[in-house]
């Protein structure tokens, strides 16, 4: 997977920065399109748009780091496991708390939470005591934990450093695309 940005470096990850009005590709079949675009102010948008076409645009809350729903990206890429990503393309409403959800999306969150605020501290966790945050997570929300392994949590880890990376290049008024398979 590579990142294109006209006039810039290239970087590893399947993501494309957009400083321009350009049309992205065909959306595959079996695919969702992500387009983050940073604004001034409180908040940046995702517009997503599925096999079933756009849906209506998010408002994400500036956090300090990646937006949340691109720390969703960075685990529903790597794990085998339907999350919100992939309710919503499945036809769930995208807005934060609606959606119909099954306990393995359940697991797929608190993931999304453990590395959200691994991602905040500014550290990285041992790889046990991640597990166990994530276990002791999903058991307060009464979720049934995803087997997560070392190489996993490594892939997701990695994924989440370029998305930070590729997410701190694009400028304000520009745009992060990424697509997932669904």
């Amino acid at each position: 997977m590579t990142l294109r940005q006209p006039q810039g470096p290239k970087f590893a990850g399947g993501a494309e920065i957009s400083v321009s009005d350009d049309r992205p590709p065909a959306l595959s079949a079996a695919a969702m399109r992500l387009t983050f675009t940073k604004l001034p102010g409180k908040y940046d948008r995702l517009d997503i748009v599925t096999i079933a076409g756009a849906r209506p645009p998010v408002q994400c809350p500036k956090q300090g780091i990646i937006p949340h729903d691109m720390v969703h990206y960075a685990v529903e890429a790597e794990v085998a496991a339907r999350g919100f990503l992939g309710a919503v393309a499945d036809g769930a409403e995208a807005g934060f708390g609606d959606g119909d959800f099954d306990g393995e999306a359940g697991g797929v969150e608190r993931l999304v939470e453990t590395v959200q605020a691994e991602a905040w501290s500014g550290s990285v966790y041992h790889d046990d005591a991640f597990l166990d945050l994530y276990r002791v997570t999903c058991e307060a929300r009464g979720d049934a934990p995803l087997a997560i392994d070392g190489a996993l949590l490594a892939a997701i880890r990695a994924r989440l450093a370029e998305l930070t990376a590729c997410w701190a290049a694009v400028p304000v008024g520009g745009s992060l695309t990424l697509e997932l398979a669904t």
